[in-house]
């Protein structure tokens, strides 16, 4: 790839097929039924132009005209402000504020512990893995008291939540019987067909693959 940036002239997401913070921005991309391309990107060989637009050397990217950004929260509220129809944030500011703080402590309590449970070694990958567990069943009577997670409709939040409790098999984090509203959520955001189309042909075969290896 040479000059990422000029040779785009449509809005371009650059994704790991894999990683969940490239997921959870193609979710919300979906969400938005945005015109754009997504092109797969192997996050541990990453090119040199991208590096140009990251100076950090992760995914996703997002290339509109001549704006590059990254890191998925920025990409994910700047498509919710690009694309507002349907807002996946509240009008209103105290309702929004509220919002970005709680996915700023999704991002801090779960997925810094989803990222142990992946990456770190054995020890501290079964602690996390614990940890997490707990702290989802901790937050039992958030998944109980809307149809979404503290929202009667679909927002961001969930948008966030989605791709990291749809990996949870795969690292063998299961509930309990009596953790029935978590099972619940996780098949309703997951049985929309946005996430089934933002699905990377890679994510379709790991889980196929942990399916089968269950059965």
């Amino acid at each position: 790839m040479i000059n990422a940036l000029n040779r785009k002239s449509i809005m371009t997401l650059f994704s790991d097929p894999l990683c969940h913070y490239s997921h959870r921005a193609r979710f919300i991309l979906c969400e938005k039924n945005a015109s754009a391309d997504v092109e797969f990107v192997d996050g541990k060989e990453f090119p040199e132009d991208l590096q140009e637009l990251n100076p950090y050397g992760t995914l996703p990217i997002l290339i509109d005209r001549d704006l590059a950004l990254f890191d998925s929260r920025i990409i994910m509220e700047y498509l919710d402000e690009r694309f507002p129809h349907p807002p996946l944030y509240p009008i209103d500011p105290v309702s929004r504020a509220r919002s970005r703080l709680l996915i700023h402590r999704i991002d801090k309590d779960w997925y810094t512990l989803l990222d142990d449970v992946i990456n770190a070694g054995e020890k501290k990958a079964a602690k996390a893995k614990k940890l997490l567990r707990e702290n989802l069943i901790a937050a039992l009577p958030l998944f109980e008291a809307n149809k979404y997670f503290l929202s009667d409709e679909f927002s961001l939040v969930d948008g966030v939540l989605a791709p990291l409790l749809w990996r949870l098999p795969l690292y063998g984090i299961e509930f309990p019987k009596e953790a029935v509203a978590i099972k619940n959520y996780i098949a309703l955001v997951t049985s929309r067909e946005t996430f089934r189309e933002s699905l990377s042909s890679e994510e379709r075969d790991m889980m196929e693959s942990h399916e089968l290896m269950a059965s």
